[in-house]
Parts: structure tokens; C-alpha cells; sequence
């Protein structure tokens, strides 16, 4: 079975996101540890994780996927951005104690006119900081699109901060289609040819998840613009060649789409009937 879901709001409690992903058909899904453009996270009840966990082993669900806030920036050139930075990771990283087997994703921020070396160096510092060898989530660095100064614009830079980190047996990927196509990778016409750079630079074992989008706009644009699936430049036939390949296959997926429930719904439906596994 394709292992795919949505990106759900945890305003309602963990049990309800559990609940609406079964409702679309999904066998997992995304969430935001907190407000994704605020700093604080909603108080836990402990009794509403246990009924999450009880019902996602009920249902067999793929590992679940916890996004950072998009506030963060671990390479700002401002001292007190990058604090909030590791003391929001640090947070979410307890919090996801209580969810073992889900994955922590982040962008890798933004370096703002001071170079890409150096704002590798500060993400790396961040991790080294706050990654504890006792800790059962892996942490995913996000593949950009390269729009502005972000870092994580191609393979070799995330390669070069997994070497910084000491615990590097807790850092894995995350492979944004869109962001790949934008940021010059040809998904559509030669994927094998991707996945061969990526294996060679990161390593495939360490891509543990898949963000699975279309794009609004051009191979190599740098623009980080998501599209419905089969509605971009992307297109059906790439998408659903990503989902099938024997590499990738059974990764869970996580659609970032510009839907609502039923548009997550339809687009399960759709890539799971071109699934071939």
C-alpha cells in the first residue's frame, strides 16, 4: 500500500488529526508542533497522545511527520532569532518523546548576506546542541528551492551540515518535490539521474520522507510556489513516477498541496490508483 497522507491542523487535539487522516484515507500525516508563524506550543494532554497511538497502531499507520515552525531561522545573522530557534527545536524534540517513530522536519533557514559556509556552521552548532543520544526521533533536514538566501538549496549543502554533526545517526532528509524541481533537479526527466547525485552526495538510506507536490512553476526557478497534484509543471505522470519507483516506494508521502480535506482526499485517491506495488 502507498503510504501517504496531508498536512493536518493539530488545533483539535492529536486524536482528531488521527481521525480526519482515516477519514481522507490516509495511513499518516503531517502537523505543526505549534503555531507555524507563532513561538507557542498548545499544552498536551497526555490522555489524547495515548488514544493517537492506540488508534495509529490499530490502523498500521507510517511514521507520522512533525513540521517546525516556519518562523525559524537557525542561521539568522540575529543572535536572538537563533535562539529562539534552539529553544522551539528543543521543545518540539521533547515533546515528541511522547510520539516515538514520528519525524521532526525543519528548513534549514535563511543565511541573509552572511554565506551559505557560515550559515551551515550555525545549523550544525544548533543540532550539536540540542540532538541527545537518548532521544527516539529523527530529525529531517528539508530539501529548498533555493529562493533568496535559504540554505539547503541543493544536495552538497545539505551534505555539508549532516558533517558538521556529531550525532549524525539522528539526522535524516526530507525530499520536497517541488522544492527539488525549483531548485534545478529534473524530477521529470531524468529522476533516476537525481536519486543517483543524492545517494552519492547524502546517502539514500538517510531520505526517511517525502513531501509529494506539484509546482506552479519552471524546472530551476528558485520560487517554492506548490501546485495541486497533476496541475503544475511537474505533472501526473512524474509525480506518480516518484510514488513508483523502486527506491522510493515505501516512503511514507505527505502531500503539501494547496487543498482542503476533500482535495487531500481526491488527490490519495488518485496517486494511490496509480500505485503499481
Amino acid at each position: 500500500m502507498l503510504n501517504i497522507g496531508c498536512h493536518l491542523s493539530s488545533a483539535k487535539g492529536y486524536l482528531h488529526m488521527g481521525k480526519e487522516a482515516l477519514a481522507i484515507g490516509a495511513n499518516t500525516f503531517q502537523f505543526f508542533t505549534r503555531n507555524p508563524r507563532g513561538s507557542k506550543a498548545k499544552a498536551i494532554d497526555p490522555a489524547d497522545i495515548e488514544a493517537l497511538l492506540q488508534l495509529l497502531e490499530e490502523h498500521a499507520f507510517a511514521p507520522l511527520l512533525a513540521h517546525a515552525p516556519y518562523t525559524l531561522n537557525p542561521c539568522s545573522a540575529d543572535p536572538k532569532v537563533r535562539e529562539f530557534a534552539r529553544i522551539v527545536m528543543k521543545e518540539d524534540l521533547q515533546l515528541l518523546e511522547l510520539l516515538p517513530g514520528t519525524r521532526y522536519n525543519f528548513h534549514p533557514g535563511s543565511h541573509v548576506q552572511q554565506g551559505a559556509e557560515q550559515g551551515i556552521e550555525m545549523i550544525a552548532e544548533i543540532l550539536n546542541e540540542i540532538l541527545q543520544p537518548q532521544q527516539q526521533t529523527t530529525v529531517l533536514l528539508e530539501t529548498m528551492s533555493g529562493k533568496g538566501s535559504e540554505v539547503g538549496r541543493n544536495f552538497t549543502e545539505l551534505r555539508a551540515i549532516i558533517d558538521k554533526v556529531e550525532l549524525q545517526e539522528k539526522l535524516g532528509v526530507c525530499l520536497d518535490t517541488c522544492h527539488v524541481f525549483d531548485g534545478g533537479y529534473d524530477i521529470v526527466g531524468e529522476l533516476d539521474k537525481v536519486l543517483a547525485e543524492f545517494d552519492n552526495i547524502i546517502g539514500l538510506e538517510r531520505l526517511l520522507a517525502i513531501h509529494i507536490n506539484d509546482s506552479l512553476n519552471g524546472l530551476g526557478s528558485h520560487k517554492d510556489r506548490h501546485a495541486k497534484i497533476g496541475q503544475g509543471n511537474i505533472g501526473l505522470e512524474a509525480l506518480s513516477a516518484v510514488t513508483n519507483h523502486p527506491q522510493l516506494k515505501d516512503l511514507p508521502f505527505y502531500l503539501e498541496t494547496p487543498n482542503e480535506l476533500p482535495g487531500y482526499k481526491a488527490e490519495i485517491e488518485l496517486l494511490r490508483s496509480l500505485y503499481k506495488w
